[in-house]
C-alpha cells in the first residue's frame, strides 16, 4: 500500500486507513517467490522514480521497506518525504536515510557474510534519534545461565503441542466439515471507534472480509491464487508473499494444515498473555522469517500468532491476539482476535456466526488494481 496512507488523519477516514495498511501488512510470512519469471518483473529504479540505493529490489517490496523504516523510527511518511512528491530531495532526513541505508548494508557485508544481522532498529528502537546511551532496566535481567536454564527445561514436543492445539479446536475430521462461515461483527480502533465488518470464507482457501465505513468499503480478500486490497478509490493486488499470508487466514482448516507449511519446530516457553501461561512453538524453514504460535498451557488454544513481513531492511511485525473462544458445529472458533504492529492495533469481535451456508462465489472475484502512482516513495 502506497505510504500517502500513513499520514494523520482523523474520524471514520483516519480508522479505513489503519485497518487496510494493518490487514495489508499483516499477510506476508516467507520471502517472495517469483510467480513470474525474474527477468519480466520490475525492480524498485524501474517502477519509481529517483531511486538510489534499493535499485535493484523487486518493485514491490520497495514499500515493505519503506514501512520497515517508519516503525524502527516511529515515523510517518513525510518526515522524509514531500508530500505528493516522494521523488523529490528537498528534506535532509531523506538524504540521511540513504546514508544510513548504505551504511547498514556495509556492515551486514562486511560483518556478518551479508545476512541481516544490523537494521534501521538496532540503532533507533522506534525513535527518530539513534539510542546511544544504555537504559536502565526498570527490573534486574536474569543471568544467561539462568536463563539458559528455564529454556531448556523439560519443553514439551512442538508436534505434541500442535497436535494438542488442534484436538482443542476439534479435530481435522470436523474441520473439514466446514465448507463455507459468514461472520458479521464489530471493528473496533482508535478508542470509540466501532465500524460493521462481514467476513465471507469458502473452504478451501477463499476468504473475503469487507469493513463498512461512512467513506466506503475497505475490503480485504483472497481467491484461491490471488490476494488484494482495495479502500475507496484504490486497489493494491497482493503480490506472491502478501498472499501466502492471506491464504493462511482463509484456511478454515488452519490448525490442521500448518504444521506442514514449516520444515522444522521448536518449543520455548511462552509469555503470560491475559493470565494464561503459554508455550511458544515456533516454525522455521531455510531463508524464511518464522511463525510463533502462542498456546495456552491448559486449553492448548492458540491465544497469540507472530509474523514477519519481509522487506530490503529487515522484518516487519504483527502479532494478532485470539480470545473468546466458542463452539459452533462441532469446532472452536476465536470470536475476538487483535491484531498489532508497530504504531498501530485494532480489534474484530464477531457477533454472529455461521457456517456450511451458502456463500456466492462472485464475493471472491477480484477488481482490477489500481497501479501506484510513479511518483511514489524514492530512495
Amino acid at each position: 500500500m502506497n505510504c500517502i496512507f500513513r499520514k494523520p488523519l482523523s474520524g471514520s477516514c483516519a480508522l479505513i486507513v489503519t485497518f487496510a495498511v494493518a490487514l495489508l501488512v499483516s499477510r506476508a510470512q516467507s520471502p517472495p517467490q517469483a510467480s513470474t519469471p525474474a527477468a519480466a518483473r520490475k525492480t524498485a529504479s524501474q517502477q519509481f522514480k529517483n531511486i538510489q540505493v534499493l535499485k535493484d529490489v523487486p518493485a514491490d517490496q520497495l514499500i515493505p521497506g519503506m514501512q520497515f523504516i517508519t516503525a524502527s523510527l516511529g515515523v510517518d511518511c513525510e518526515y522524509c518525504h514531500v508530500e505528493h512528491a516522494f521523488d523529490k530531495d528537498d528534506k535532509k532526513p531523506k538524504v540521511t536515510a540513504r546514508k544510513m541505508m548504505e551504511m547498514m548494508i556495509t556492515i551486514n557485508n562486511e560483518n556478518f557474510e551479508s545476512h541481516r544481522m544490523v537494521t534501521c532498529y538496532t540503532c533507533h528502537q522506534g525513535g527518530a534519534h539513534p539510542i546511544s546511551i544504555p537504559a536502565i532496566a526498570e527490573h534486574e535481567k536474569k543471568s544467561d545461565t539462568e536463563a539458559s536454564t528455564i529454556s531448556a527445561a523439560g519443553n514439551p514436543a512442538p508436534d505434541s503441542l500442535l497436535d494438542q492445539y488442534l484436538a482443542a479446536v476439534g479435530g481435522t475430521d470436523a474441520l473439514k466439515k466446514i465448507n463455507t462461515r459468514v461472520a458479521r461483527g464489530t471493528v473496533m480502533a482508535f478508542g470509540d471507534q466501532r465500524m460493521p465488518v462481514d467476513i465471507y470464507a469458502k473452504a478451501p482457501d477463499l476468504r473475503v472480509s469487507v469493513m463498512h465505513t461512512k467513506e466506503g468499503e475497505s475490503v480485504t480478500a483472497y481467491n484461491g491464487k490471488v490476494g488484494w486490497l482495495s479502500v475507496p478509490g484504490r486497489v493494491h493486488m497482493m503480490n506472491v508473499q502478501e498472499s501466502f499470508g492471506a491464504r493462511m487466514d482463509a484456511d478454515l482448516a488452519f490448525a490442521a494444515d500448518v504444521k506442514s507449511l514449516y520444515t522444522k519446530w521448536e518449543t520455548l516457553p511462552g509469555e503470560k498473555i491475559d493470565g494464561h501461561d503459554t508455550w511458544l512453538v515456533v516454525g522455521r524453514k531455510e531463508g524464511e522469517p518464522p511463525l510463533k504460535l502462542y498456546l495456552d498451557q491448559k486449553s492448548n488454544l492458540l491465544l497469540r500468532l507472530v509474523r514477519y513481513t519481509d522487506s530490503p531492511l529487515g522484518y516487519n511485525p504483527t502479532q494478532i491476539d485470539y480470545a473468546d473462544y466458542r463452539p459452533a458445529d462441532g469446532i472452536k472458533i476465536p470470536y475476538r482476535w487483535t491484531i498489532a504492529r508497530p504504531g498501530s492495533h485494532f480489534t474484530i469481535q464477531v457477533e454472529r456466526l455461521q457456517q456450511n451456508v451458502p456463500v456466492d462465489d462472485a464475493k471472491f472475484v477480484p477488481p482490477p488494481p489500481t497501479p501506484l502512482p510513479p511518483s511514489a516513495p524514492a530512495h
